[in-house]
């Protein structure tokens, strides 16, 4: 349900939805529910969102909004982003409260993937 003033959806461009769609739920294991050829949407993930086919990209360095998504594991995570063909934007850093690193996903969007833990071992 959703929450009075609260974030409930996100949506992003994608040139082509298929390759985002394999690389999503590869590395993250969501499901998607196609719209018509140009939309897709996504669903339990933290929050609800979607792609919508467009020749344009989301990147936090050019004043876009940054998805962040949280890993127990963000080692094994990076490893899993690089397999499916993601690109790393910013290797794994510090910051104030964990360590994170920066992709790009199929589509050319730039996205986080962040914990609060040190790495596993």
């Amino acid at each position: 349900m959703p929450e009075h003033h609260q974030i409930d959806y996100l949506e992003l461009p994608a040139a082509d939805l298929d390759p985002v769609k394999l690389f999503f739920t590869t590395v993250f294991g969501w499901s998607f529910t196609d719209y018509g050829p140009g939309y897709t949407a996504f669903d339990r993930q933290g929050v609800d969102g979607g792609f919508y086919k467009a020749d344009k990209t989301s990147k936090h360095g050019e004043g876009a909004a940054l998805p962040v998504i949280y890993s127990k594991d963000l080692e094994a995570t990076q490893a899993a982003v690089i397999a499916a063909n993601g690109r790393i934007e910013k290797d794994v850093f510090d910051f104030p409260g964990g360590r994170r690193f920066h992709f790009l996903d199929p589509g050319g969007n730039e996205w986080a993937v962040w914990s609060d833990g040190q790495p596993q071992v």
